[in-house]
């Protein structure tokens, strides 16, 4: 910390004895949340969530996807170059941090607007899109923010609320595809989690036995985002 600065940046909390707790959780956020972008276009690719509709749907998650790993390595190497020995390169790599992930946000987006227009019906896409939308524009405002007041004179204490405000928007942000892949569970090889609607059926059986089941089918509560493979497979839970 430099004289006059009471709050401290996180890298300033990171750089001493939590290091290798700082550099541990920066290698986890970084690598599942990029596992995240590459399992949503596995998922699209399967039918498991609504599938992109052309090229250009599919370039933009590729780009998502690219920037994002650019993001986890800034991420992993700023935790690894501590602003206390090694000043400069910090910078570069938080630059590289925050650039990755706010442009992998702006063609994640783009994506979510057009699968939107295609799919009108699914509200939570435009859900997901305005989400995303409020998160580059906040994020964007307050890097810009962080940059000037970061250079300025006896304005650090201002800078590190800002870092650290940042960080928190960008947890919201990572969870924020949860809603995203949520839908993916309910298609997987089972009876999909939902509502129970009894229903008794009488049932004719040979030499004269007659007997009745009770039979509930299980339906989604939701198919909003759903793929083509929604509907595969719904069962019936059969109860003598």
């Amino acid at each position: 910390m430099e004289p006059g600065q009471t709050i401290a940046y996180i890298s300033d909390v990171a750089a001493h004895g939590l290091k290798p707790l700082f550099i541990a959780g920066c290698a986890i956020t970084g690598v599942f949340f990029d596992l995240g972008f590459v399992s949503e276009r596995w998922l699209r690719h399967n039918g498991r969530l609504l599938r992109n509709k052309g090229r250009l749907d599919k370039a933009l998650s590729t780009l998502a996807i690219i920037f994002s790993i650019c993001g986890a390595v800034g991420l992993i190497l700023l935790s690894i170059f501590d602003t206390l020995r090694y000043r400069h390169q910090h910078n570069g790599f938080l630059v590289l941090f925050m650039g990755g992930y706010l442009l992998s946000a702006v063609f994640v987006c783009l994506e979510y607007l057009r699968l939107g227009i295609h799919y009108r019906e699914h509200r939570i896409l435009t859900i997901s899109f305005w989400i995303k939308l409020i998160f580059i524009i906040v994020e964007l405002a307050l890097a810009i923010a962080f940059g000037v007041t970061g250079r300025g004179r006896g304005r650090k204490n201002q800078a590190a609320v800002i870092e650290w405000v940042i960080a928190f928007i960008f947890t919201f942000y990572v969870f924020s595809f949860v809603i995203d892949l949520a839908p993916a569970v309910r298609t997987r090889r089972h009876i999909p989690q939902g509502q129970r609607f009894p229903e008794m059926v009488s049932v004719s059986y040979p030499a004269g036995q007659q007997g009745q089941l009770d039979i509930a089918y299980e339906q989604p509560l939701t198919t909003d985002s759903m793929g083509d493979m929604a509907n595969r497979h719904r069962g019936f839970a059969i109860n003598d």
